[in-house]
């Protein structure tokens, strides 16, 4: 039995390349790209170097690139200047308060999920676990074998940016933090309740 591919519309063939090229964090070759599209490898090709063309032409800030039989897209080289500078503009960023707060609460909690965190500082951390994470201070520890959440720990990065060599060198604030046990049923009970199918409100009191 073969898989079902839903075909596009041959004008949407280019947009669809696009939006799969875009997304991809490594070079896809023809026949992924005809798979993810549904059209022949064949038409596939003559798309691509239509694309590839209409970029240089435009000279875009970008190129699509085939490089090893995968295409992806490339920032232009005479740009790779402009893209340098932002991207160490970024690294070399000020961490804000709440990335600071979060970032000790890992150092400390560690191995911790994001919910952990999030119940600690009272806030929701999502957004700022991610810059952690992309800052290069904070990564993946694993799963908890209980609840299944992603856990995090801070990376070596992190004890090279504080001038430490070890964890154990961090100052004494861990006392002054909450224990995570005194919030295990707190989480437990949150974790069911957002499982739980939503109740349909109650009548209002004097309701008939």
């Amino acid at each position: 039995m073969t898989d079902e591919v839903l075909a596009i519309p041959v004008a949407d063939l280019r947009p669809a390349l696009e939006a799969v090229l875009m997304v991809a964090d490594e070079p896809l070759d023809q026949r992924a790209l005809a798979s993810a599209v549904g059209y022949p490898e064949g038409e596939v090709a003559a798309a691509l170097a239509a694309l590839a063309a209409e970029y240089d032409e435009q000279r875009r800030g970008f190129e699509l690139r085939n490089v090893a039989g995968g295409w992806r897209f490339y920032t232009r080289e005479e740009y790779a200047a402009v893209v340098e500078a932002f991207v160490l503009d970024g690294q070399q960023a000020r961490l804000t308060q709440a990335a600071l707060e979060t970032l000790a609460v890992v150092a400390y909690q560690q191995p911790v999920s994001r919910a952990r965190v999030s119940a600690i500082r009272g806030v929701n951390v999502d957004g700022v676990m991610r810059t952690l994470v992309n800052r290069g201070l904070v990564e993946e520890a694993g799963q908890d074998g209980e609840h299944g959440a992603t856990l995090y720990r801070t990376t070596s990065y992190f004890l090279e940016r504080i001038g430490v060599v070890s964890l154990d060198e961090l100052p004494e604030l861990a006392p002054y933090l909450p224990e995570m046990a005194d919030m295990e049923e707190e989480l437990a009970t949150t974790a069911q309740r957002e499982a739980a199918p939503e109740a349909p409100e109650p009548p209002a009191e004097g309701a008939p």
